[in-house]
């Protein structure tokens, strides 16, 4: 038996929960899919899956297997890729990335053509989520997340600072009238985020820190939505400046209060040990510190 095989057809039925789905997915028959998950559990003498006509779930013999099975096969691939690289010079295999939707629009979908461009043996796999991800779970190799401190299990290296500024439309300010002070916002119809600074924005000006309770009709929990709706007249809405720069170049969007200043945070690439990182995500990293180094936003 192909135990390698064996692992990721095993890995492959126990994520989609369908030996069908994994069939089509690895293009072999099910019948076939079947004889591995059960070369597998005579392998290891124990029950992975429990199966009924309408479900398959790991037992908990499965459970302990497929992360050790996630592990073997990530080793795997990362000695393909090494080797790979070694011998012909070149860097090769396929690297999984997860970033917010906002940065993935704004500078990482560039920045990943711009960096296949010179590595055109090499594959990315971009998820663009808000949410927070198991990155040895879902075998993801970097993580661009922005963030104030961040995750202290994982090896985080700072590309760059990420600025906000509050925003809205020339449309809305003129029907509304411009803040001109941040107690003002207040009365106004703010766009909020709903995972950071839903009801209370601060604002600093040299000594002076500013908390305002905002409210408003409309909060979203993805940046570039908020912006979408900043853009048609929606209200104000807090903004990294990765993102709206360009609009506010192009006067689509006005900067409200920008003498006030809004907190700081940073774009980290985060990955989980220093102790398996491949040539190919080395080189993604350094590409990306160089490229974010000095960014105008």
């Amino acid at each position: 038996m192909d135990r390698l095989t064996a692992m990721h057809v095993f890995a492959e039925v126990a994520t989609s929960g369908s030996f069908s789905a994994t069939a089509d997915k690895l293009d072999m028959s099910r019948a076939m899919v079947t004889r591995y998950v059960g070369e597998m559990e005579q392998w290891l003498q124990a029950r992975l899956l429990q199966r009924t006509t309408r479900s398959v779930t790991l037992t908990d013999a499965g459970e302990h297997a497929l992360r050790r099975c996630q592990q073997m096969l990530a080793l795997s691939q990362d000695l393909e890729e090494e080797t790979a690289t070694t011998t012909e010079g070149a860097l090769r295999g396929q690297l999984r990335l997860t970033c917010s939707v906002s940065f993935a629009f704004a500078q990482m979908g560039a920045a990943i053509a711009d960096f296949l461009a010179q590595h055109p043996q090499l594959k990315i796999d971009l998820d663009a989520s808000e949410g927070s991800l198991n990155l040895v779970e879902k075998r993801i190799d970097l993580a661009i997340r922005i963030s104030a401190e961040p995750d202290p299990l994982l090896i985080g290296r700072p590309l760059a600072r990420c600025d906000s500024a509050l925003v809205a439309s020339p449309a809305y300010l003129a029907a509304h009238g411009v803040p001109q002070q941040p107690a003002d916002l207040a009365q106004h119809r703010c766009l909020s985020y709903a995972n950071f600074g839903k009801s209370v924005w601060q604002l600093t000006r040299g000594e002076v820190v500013e908390r305002v309770g905002v409210s408003g009709h409309f909060s979203a929990n993805e940046a570039t939505t908020l912006m979408r709706a900043a853009l048609a007249g929606g209200g104000i809405a807090m903004q990294p400046t990765y993102l709206v720069n360009p609009y506010l170049h192009s006067g689509e969007l006005q900067a409200v209060l920008p003498q006030w200043d809004l907190p700081v945070m940073t774009i980290y690439a985060l990955y989980p040990s220093r102790r398996h990182l491949s040539p190919a995500v080395r080189a993604l990293l350094d590409f990306l510190v160089e490229r974010f180094a000095g960014v105008p936003w």
